[in-house]
């Protein structure tokens, strides 16, 4: 069974009560407990949020010295701004792909550049709550 670390980012914790039209009104945990629920015993997830950088930066480092087999991130805001972030992604020798539950190159500009995801293997976009589980999936094939 593959063991996959799912990273969150800031305001990830909100979901649900910030821009429900653009996020949906699904909370971080129903999202997590719905992911779950279709990988079923197919993948073994671990869950992290932090609304600190430096925080998201150590997990990721951590997690290169555990026995994860993939890593699926949704930086939020800090897709955009972290070069601390996509500096540690590189360090990791195990698939990363980069999640955003709305569409971003729909939003404002500032929301087209994702530096983090330059250091990721692949990237979902706009598919809401089934970018993780899509993400999964695609790493468990």
């Amino acid at each position: 069974m593959k063991s996959i670390l799912i990273i969150n980012g800031p305001n990830l914790n909100m979901l649900g009560k910030r821009e429900p039209e653009v996020y949906g009104t699904e909370s971080l945990a129903d999202i997590e407990a719905w992911t779950n629920d279709k990988i079923k015993s197919k993948a073994k997830t671990v869950w992290f949020q932090s609304n600190i950088e430096g925080e998201i930066v150590s997990r990721i480092q951590a997690a290169h010295s555990e026995s994860f087999d993939a890593l699926v991130i949704n930086p939020g805001a800090y897709a955009h701004t972290s070069v601390a972030i996509h500096d540690a992604l590189k360090i990791l020798k195990i698939p990363v792909i980069e999640v955003h539950l709305s569409q971003v190159y729909k939003r404002e500009e500032f929301r087209h550049t994702l530096l983090t995801a330059k250091a990721c293997s692949a990237i979902m976009s706009g598919l809401g709550k089934q970018s993780y589980y899509i993400a999964i999936h695609s790493l468990l094939d």
